[in-house]
């Protein structure tokens, strides 16, 4: 199948799963954004993705995007260091093109995994997961603005995730006009307003989240001041 068997493909397949797993963060973000308002808005987002047969669904579809795109990204990796060879061992001068995360997306897609592991326990394990598995957790299960503030209190945890955040914030601001390049829609013109445009939504992305932690972390978010 041309789209696993040659390396256009290969790049093909890692832009739209690329592309989607933007599209989600961009849905997460406006669901945390919501946090920082109400937590009673937010536990009604909760409860409509908790443990219901298409919020299951809608988990497993991202789930086995978020795999498509990490094990094509490692295909991709093990294949340019192929074609490198021993070249890969000369010590050489940076092309001054290069992007600093252009060089580091291996890297950074580690990162980027370990902190969507540590994501995945903090909310996922002890929300739907406890929901389906009724297990006994505190703050509950449907209690997503409980795990918040719960997560987000805790100064470790709060290094962590901005450190995560960056990470995802230099792979996304490479990864978006590199998809659009893949898809062929970057000319001599578009090329340029593509890398604006990709830095500009990721930056607002990224930042969204950012807020949305140290809020919490400073216990300054509108939404505590009911709870608090």
């Amino acid at each position: 199948m041309w789209l696993l068997n040659s390396s256009i493909g290969r790049k093909v397949v890692m832009s739209v799963t690329g592309v989607a797993l933007i599209l989600f963060l961009t849905f997460h973000c406006c669901m945390n954004v919501a946090a920082l308002f109400s937590g009673e808005a937010y536990n009604t987002i909760c409860e409509l993705l908790g443990a219901n047969w298409y919020a299951i669904v809608a988990t497993l579809g991202l789930a086995a995007l978020a795999v498509i795109h990490i094990v094509f990204a490692f295909i991709l990796t093990a294949q340019n260091r192929r074609a490198r060879g021993n070249e890969r061992y000369a010590v050489t001068d940076k092309p001054a093109k290069v992007e600093w995360a252009s060089q580091n997306m291996l890297v950074l897609g580690i990162i980027i995994l370990l902190g969507l592991l540590l994501h995945l326990f903090n909310f996922w394990y002890n929300m739907m997961f406890a929901e389906l598995m009724d297990l006994d957790v505190n703050p509950g299960p449907t209690d997503g603005f409980g795990w918040i503030i719960a997560t987000f209190s805790n100064p470790v945890y709060v290094v962590l995730y901005i450190i995560w955040l960056v990470a995802i914030w230099f792979h996304l601001t490479h990864g978006f006009w590199s998809a659009m390049q893949t898809f062929g829609w970057s000319g001599k013109i578009w090329f340029n307003r593509w890398r604006i445009i990709g830095l500009v939504y990721v930056t607002i992305l990224m930042a969204c989240f950012l807020i949305v932690v140290l809020a919490f972390f400073f216990k300054i978010a509108p939404s505590l001041c009911c709870t608090l």
